[in-house]
């Protein structure tokens, strides 16, 4: 008898006919004997729906008051889920993260889990319960209503998976797997049987959309082995765990794309010990993620300072740092939002050269100009103009033979 955690996405519940196929499919796995734990997000469209209430009532709504209502989303969702279950013959309670006791830090909109207390949910699945958490969700130390952020259902999932020791977390969703590209820009992507955590990180982080990069970095830390799943095709999906290094490992295992990339520049700062805390600090206490960054060689004692971030932040960087650009005496401050991320990661770097010079060529041979670049041991990333794009991803996975076999064996 194995314990599982299974996560639902918005598209797999978003119906009264969706909601009761995932029902349907949780009964066979509790019927079968197995523990079960389902975190579930809002019906899909569901969270949108409520931030366009939110816009309509104020243009600045409190954050705290914020999350109040995007929390409701996953409460319908629990609620709806619970009942198809006994419905079925099968008894099951549903959770709020307030009621679990998914503890959070207080920063509303992107908190990060804590501690969770697994004592109600492991009292449930004694008595035979499938329990139905709500995700995306916790509570502060003052028991304010908090959000993890978009995605944020992954998290929870792997968080509650990590505290209640499961077998094996699974996330459903639109999707039957991790794919080596997105294949609406590439059609002949091909599904990976397997792939590592840091692969999966690196995906995640540079625009891969099919997991929150903090569910994945919560799994490796905690070693809960990771399936990504169709709630609509069988199949095994794609497992995310730790490399195995009696397996060949595959060149280039995928190809990211972020679309909402904004560069910002500042022109002729003083080429001194310090202007990089100077400028960084407050876009860093303002919780805005930083990527790429790129200083200039000094030139007449100044430099150019030039780094990237989600594009929905650049506005709110620029107020930021217009005061710190004035205290610098810098010339000025240049933001371009029109550009895109691709990114090409694998293991199989670390003991292959020439990577680098095969994605610049391919790229240069198409006419697409590289702005920006940055590297780790097992991921090349580059910024180019967001109209070549897709024709950058399409490139590169045919430079590499992504659509020629199959990467990987499960």
């Amino acid at each position: 008898m194995a314990l599982f955690v299974e996560k639902y996405g918005g598209t797999s519940v978003g119906s009264a006919e969706r909601i009761q196929a995932v029902a349907n499919n949780v009964a066979k796995s509790a019927r079968e004997g197995h523990r079960m734990v389902v975190v579930v997000s809002a019906m899909s469209g569901e969270t949108n729906r409520l931030l366009q209430l939110a816009s309509e009532i104020s243009h600045s709504p409190s954050s705290r008051e914020q999350d109040v209502l995007l929390s409701t989303g996953e409460q319908v969702t629990i609620a709806l889920l619970s009942m198809a279950l006994e419905a079925i013959g099968v008894p099951a309670r549903s959770y709020t993260g307030g009621q679990i006791r998914i503890l959070t830090d207080n920063i509303h909109g992107k908190a990060r889990i804590q501690k969770i207390d697994a004592e109600k949910v492991n009292q449930d699945l004694d008595q035979g319960r499938v329990v139905v958490v709500a995700g995306f969700q916790g509570v502060d130390g003052l028991n304010n209503i908090t959000t993890l952020g978009r995605g944020g259902s992954d998290t929870t999932a792997v968080a509650m998976a990590a505290a209640l020791k499961a077998d094996e977390c699974r996330i459903y969703t639109d999707v039957d797997g991790v794919y080596t590209t997105d294949p609406r820009i590439v059609p002949e992507a091909k599904r990976l049987d397997r792939i590592t955590f840091e692969e999966m990180i690196e995906l995640s982080g540079a625009g891969a959309k099919v997991l929150q990069i903090r569910s994945v970095e919560f799994a490796g830390k905690y070693n809960v082995p990771l399936r990504v799943l169709s709630s609509f095709t069988e199949g095994i999906g794609t497992l995310i765990t730790y490399e195995d290094t009696s397996m060949e490992q595959p060149l280039i295992s995928g190809i990211a794309l972020s679309r909402d990339e904004a560069k910002l520049t500042i022109r002729g700062v003083p080429d001194k010990p310090g202007i990089a805390f100077s400028i960084l600090g407050p876009v860093s206490d303002a919780h805005i993620i930083v990527d790429m960054i790129v200083q200039n060689i000094g030139l007449d004692g100044l430099t150019d300072f030039t780094f990237t971030i989600p594009s929905a932040d650049l506005d709110r960087c620029k107020e930021l740092l217009t005061p710190v650009i004035e205290s610098l005496g810098a010339i000025d401050m240049i933001g371009d939002s029109d550009l895109a991320k691709i990114s090409v990661v694998g293991v199989g770097m670390r003991s292959h050269a020439g990577i680098a010079t095969t994605m610049f060529e391919a790229l240069s041979d198409k006419g697409i100009n590289i702005q920006m670049i940055s590297t780790s041991e097992i991921k090349i990333s580059v910024t180019v103009d967001k109209e070549y794009a897709e024709l950058a991803v399409r490139t590169l996975h045919k430079a590499f033979e992504l659509d020629e076999e199959k990467t990987t064996t499960a």
